[in-house]
């Protein structure tokens, strides 16, 4: 930790480009400062890091770095933390832009400095991470996560000390149920590995490390999901509300109309005999109306639902409005500022902003521009 003889440690964030998987929300923001549980998903990640000591976050991105600035600005001051951009002059993989951060990122101290995936929801204990990258002398340290279905993954293989002594792709025999979390803690002089130019930090850095036996895994408690598709962020909701209930109970929303796990914003107005939950985000300014029924899903900022309309396992963009008795469900995604008629049923519908919506779409996966 800093402690006045050494620097705070510095972090990177891989933001990278379109958010392509959470369209049609990132046409509206990049999918960084979409919000994960009423608030900005980066948010969640820096305040984590304030709490390992760090004062510098780096946001490594090739995609509409000003509307992020403009919006981080706001967020440097509330938090404490700076905050600052470099911007890719064109896609540099997950290793690439640790060189462009050298300046910020090395250091003659050896003070370790983190990388996340901005995509990652998890508890992020990241001291602990710190702490153990600093007690075995790492060059870097990988979170791992505990999967069912290893096969599915690049899979980390460690020994009993967890050192890192290989990474085996989607293997189909079993050699480990652990796969690389994307949060890491890394030394300095891993940044003489990397050039600056397009490189795979898992695939070119990290096993050059392991051969060198200075790369230990730290396995994660808790929950873990990459939200960066629909159907994965309303899954980490559900496991980050539930997170939530074991650690700030308080900041769930209690009540006759509450069953299960919610997160209302102290600014939305629920309406009478409304069943809210389980797993359910409500965001600010948000009019919910009467007998209104929410299950699995999120309601961005400003969105109006009218009476007795049903919304399950999907989200819902900013300012939308959904009519009376509408129905939307099966992870349908609408984008921003979409009207959609009373009676309406849209069935996992992915619905871009702007629209009207006078018609129910039964077809899962139709996608309306």
């Amino acid at each position: 930790m800093a402690d006045g003889s050494k620097p705070a440690p510095k972090a990177l964030v891989l933001v990278g480009g379109y958010g392509t998987r959470l369209r049609p929300l990132t046409l509206t923001v990049p999918k960084p400062i979409i919000d994960f549980a009423n608030r900005p998903m980066i948010v969640h990640q820096i305040e984590a890091l304030k709490a390992a000591g760090v004062d510098e976050v780096v946001l490594a991105i090739n995609y509409r770095p000003q509307v992020m600035m403009d919006f981080l600005k706001e967020w440097e001051e509330k938090l404490g933390v700076k905050i600052v951009c470099s911007q890719e002059p064109e896609p540099m993989g997950t290793a690439g832009p640790l060189a462009l951060a050298r300046d910020i990122l090395y250091n003659e101290t050896n003070t370790p400095f983190f990388v996340l995936n901005s995509d990652v929801v998890c508890e992020y204990p990241m001291k602990q991470l710190l702490e153990q990258h600093l007690r075995t002398g790492a060059e870097g340290t990988i979170l791992v996560t505990k999967v069912s279905d290893p096969s599915k993954y690049g899979v980390v293989v460690m020994d009993d000390h967890h050192k890192i002594e290989r990474f085996v792709e989607k293997p189909q025999t079993f050699v480990g149920d652990k796969i690389n979390a994307g949060i890491y803690c890394l030394s300095p002089s891993i940044l003489n590995r990397i050039e600056p130019r397009p490189t795979s930090i898992e695939k070119e850095i990290f096993p050059a490390v392991a051969t060198d036996g200075k790369l230990f895994a730290m396995p994660l408690e808790g929950y873990w999901m990459d939200v960066g598709q629909p159907k994965d962020y309303l899954t980490g909701l559900g496991l980050h509300l539930n997170s939530l209930r074991q650690r700030s109970p308080e900041q769930l929303a209690e009540g006759p109309h509450i069953q299960g796990d919610a997160i209302i914003d102290d600014t939305a107005k629920i309406g009478k005999d409304c069943l809210i939950g389980p797993n359910v985000a409500i965001g600010k300014f948000c009019e919910i109306g009467d007998g209104v029924r929410l299950s699995n899903c999120v309601i961005l900022n400003r969105v109006v639902i009218k009476n007795y309309a049903r919304v399950a396992d999907s989200i819902i963009g900013w300012s939308s409005k959904v009519g009376s008795w509408a129905r939307i469900e099966n992870k349908a995604v609408i984008g921003e500022d979409v009207f959609i008629k009373d009676e309406v049923y849209l069935n996992g519908a992915i619905v871009l902003p702007h629209k009207d919506i006078k018609e129910s779409i039964l077809e899962p996966g139709t996608i309306i521009m």
